[in-house]
């Protein structure tokens, strides 16, 4: 999804904003190597020098490389639906099946809209407000054109791939962390971990959310992100 998702947050919040386009999406080209630290690197090209970041599943991932390898631009993070890692491993029961995403990487090459559709519909899957959201993002896919299935395909590389465990306790900035009850892409218990793991963190779960609390429970959501905000100064 291209940074225009978050316009119903941006719309109710009392901070100054900017909603970044990852490489590859909206209007943002991609980049040579797209890698997580390839993503970092553009996106801390587009930000001021100092900065809180919001961010929500990959989107997150960036997030906890960027305060690793550049603490002194991101001063606090909110991190929505987000996990150190997305693929089950023999340590980690806390995610999804490799298979998953194996299989949605093979569905992009046969049939791109039903399979990108169809990854929306896994992201509101058991949430109280499941129809209204994945209208507002189905409305929103191709808002900003339509993401190169390259591109795609290297996002889903990164998610079967990263692993930020190790780095979790080098990471202090203060955390907010926000996730879905019935999220079907990241169970709750990453959150957990990492509420855990984590020096400085705090989880709110938001009921009856899955996947994007943000949007299926926006005023919920941006109550959190202004309490978290003014009272972590």
């Amino acid at each position: 999804m291209h940074g225009g998702v978050w316009s119903s947050v941006q719309h109710r919040l009392q901070f100054a904003s900017m909603a970044v386009d990852l490489p590859g999406y909206g209007n943002s080209p991609s980049i040579t190597s797209y890698t997580l630290d390839g993503l970092v690197e553009a996106v801390l090209a587009q930000c001021p020098a100092q900065m809180d970041v919001c961010a929500w599943s990959l989107g997150g991932l960036v997030a906890q490389r960027m305060a690793h390898i550049a603490p002194e631009r991101v001063r606090r993070m909110v991190l929505v639906g987000n996990t150190p890692c997305f693929t089950l491993r023999n340590d980690w029961a806390c995610a999804m099946p490799v298979a998953t995403l194996t299989q949605f990487s093979a569905e992009l090459e046969q049939s791109y809209e039903v399979t990108l559709k169809r990854f929306l519909a896994l992201q509101v899957r058991g949430d109280t407000a499941a129809r209204e959201t994945l209208a507002v993002l189905r409305e929103q896919l191709f808002a900003r054109g339509r993401p190169d299935a390259d591109v795609l395909h290297a996002g889903l590389q990164l998610l079967l791939h990263t692993d930020l465990r190790a780095q979790a306790g080098d990471l202090k900035q203060t955390t907010l962390l926000v996730h879905g009850q019935h999220d079907q892409l990241v169970p709750p218990g990453a959150a957990q971990w990492m509420a855990q793991a984590l020096p400085d963190a705090h989880l709110h779960v938001i009921a009856g959310a899955a996947h994007a609390p943000f949007l299926s429970h926006t005023t919920g959501f941006v109550d959190v992100l202004h309490e978290f905000l003014k009272t972590f100064a």
